[in-house]
């Protein structure tokens, strides 16, 4: 299938590891020209290098987007490379290793919604505009399914639902204009660098086998591969009819009926 988008100008935030890489390569393959950007310069690199490997324009940028002015410094950085920005994906997020509401701390909820929260939204109203004067353009902001219903942490789980509810209003607004905007959210996710690989390697096999068991109906934990087709199918022609969804990629992990 042709997705449509060949040499449109794609935003990958967190995008030289996990869903963020998969997701960069996902629309590469389709002849997307994909700026990424991280914190390390080494994992950049060796996305980058993978990426350019379909043939298309890169930009790999160093940004904390923590930091409220990094988002500008961004967006101006992807500009100048490659063009005006068709598609932003939001990836970056995490749970900073807090814990549950009355051990979390308003620091702990505030840090959490910096990075999940905050970021997207500063990107977004950034390049929001830009697609609506051009009369095309997709949002994909990476959630979880623990923003739909219980899991992980507090403050995990009130910033991935406020990304979905952001999701939803952002997306009936700029529908009249072209711009398509849906959010996704994975389940338990296991790939190189993550929490998942972290908690196999780091808890006793009886304790991970109980996890799979309890969670996860396939069987095994999920891949990032999914995640990364579906951004892409996401932000193309053929989901021009996709507006304000949430899509669950998680191998029938949720629960939630809707």
């Amino acid at each position: 299938m042709d997705l449509g988008i060949r040499g449109r100008v794609a935003l990958v935030t967190g995008g030289s590891r996990g869903l963020g890489r998969q997701s960069a390569l996902s629309l590469a393959r389709e002849g997307v020209d994909v700026a990424i950007c991280a914190r390390s310069r080494e994992t950049l690199a060796s996305a980058d290098k993978e990426l350019r490997a379909f043939g298309v324009r890169t930009a790999a940028l160093q940004a904390d987007l923590s930091e409220p002015g990094a988002p500008v410094r961004l967006v101006q950085g992807v500009e100048s490379a490659l063009g005006p920005i068709d598609i932003l994906v939001n990836n970056v997020g995490g749970s900073l290793g807090t814990a549950d509401v009355l051990k979390s701390s308003e620091a702990d909820f505030q840090k959490v919604f910096e990075v999940n929260v905050w970021a997207a939204l500063r990107l977004i109203q950034l390049v929001a505009p830009g697609m609506q004067q051009r009369r095309w353009g997709r949002i994909v902001n990476i959630a979880s399914i623990y923003g739909r219903e219980h899991g992980g942490t507090a403050p995990y789980m009130a910033a991935k639902a406020s990304l979905i509810a952001i999701t939803k209003h952002l997306a009936l607004t700029l529908a009249k204009d072209g711009v398509c905007v849906n959010s996704v959210a994975p389940g338990s996710i296991l790939h190189a660098g993550g929490g998942w690989e972290t908690f196999v390697k780091t808890r006793p096999k009886e304790v991970v086998d109980e996890f799979i068991a309890r969670n996860l109906p396939m069987g095994k934990f999920g891949w990032p591969e999914p995640i990364g087709d579906t951004v892409a199918f996401l932000a193309s022609e053929r989901a021009n009819l996709i507006v304000g969804a949430c899509v669950n990629v998680d191998g029938g992990q949720s629960h939630n009926l809707f």
